[in-house]
């Protein structure tokens, strides 16, 4: 629509007249407010199929895990029959039965904790450029970070759970009236907490292991690398439960079409029903 007198500039008025046409009085009209809340779309995307690929993934971690505590509880019992008895009757067959299925059990740990890891990475990028349209204002770092902070050494203890925070704090529905509705982040924190503990006593283990040679010592270490391993399908849990959550959060969020002023991607339309 064009003003109605010289067809030249859109109208400002109720008459119709452009700003010039109307003159001081068209000058001192005044303009429309600007929405409180606009529904970006572009950047949401639904996490939904990554997360199912994570909490296979950590399934199979739990498994490995699982075969690793058995393989190192056979290792404790074959090592403590040799020393009841100063190794007189010690069965090497055994206690090489024993070797190998502990380094079985290494061996798909790695490879299980490899794959799981690269995929939740993507994952967390995921929800961490979704928490980006619901709310910038709450995110501590920006969202390059979230893929970042696992390779910093020492603070890949602290920075990933603080970036999880502001995910967390932003997928969180609100209210009518426009104010956050609080989700208490018991999962998030168990699952961040016992995962720094299982790392930390997993390395402990290692390097505890590494040095033992005497009998005594290498049954007292694996003794320890058992327990880190058991923290490690506790952490595991969590992490499911967690990886299940937050997309859950996040969808319910999107329902609700209203997200702060500023947010990126304006325009577009949301691509949640699919998983990419």
């Amino acid at each position: 629509m064009l003003c109605s007198t010289c067809r030249l500039r859109p109208p400002v008025t109720d008459d119709g007249r452009c700003l010039l046409c109307a003159g001081p009085a068209g000058a001192a009209a005044p303009m429309p407010p600007a929405p409180a809340f606009i529904a970006p779309q572009q950047y949401l995307r639904s996490p939904e199929g990554l997360a199912k690929a994570v909490v296979v993934l950590l399934a199979v971690v739990a498994a490995a895990d699982l075969l690793a505590v058995a393989a190192g509880l056979n290792t404790r019992r074959v090592i403590a029959a040799g020393l009841e008895n100063d190794f007189a009757a010690y069965d090497e067959a055994e206690a090489a039965l024993a070797d190998n299925l502990s380094g079985t059990a290494g061996v798909l740990q790695t490879l299980a904790s490899l794959a799981t890891a690269v995929v939740f990475i993507i994952w967390f990028r995921r929800v961490r450029l979704n928490a980006e349209v619901f709310d910038p204002s709450m995110q501590p770092m920006r969202p390059g970070w979230s893929i970042g902070a696992r390779f910093v050494p020492i603070a890949d203890l602290v920075l990933p759970r603080r970036i999880a925070g502001g995910i967390w704090t932003a997928s969180a529905q609100t209210n009518t009236d426009g104010s956050r509705h609080t989700v208490p982040a018991t999962v998030m924190n168990l699952w961040w907490g016992f995962w720094v503990v299982s790392l930390i006593s997993s390395q402990y283990a290692t390097r505890r292991s590494w040095k033992a040679e005497q009998p005594q010592e290498i049954l007292d270490t694996t003794a320890l690398v058992v327990a880190s391993d058991a923290l490690d399908i506790v952490a595991a849990v969590f992490a499911v439960l967690f990886v299940r959550r937050l997309p859950r959060m996040q969808g319910e969020r999107a329902a609700l079409g209203m997200y702060p002023l500023g947010a990126p991607g304006l325009s577009g339309r949301a691509d949640w029903g699919r998983a990419h």
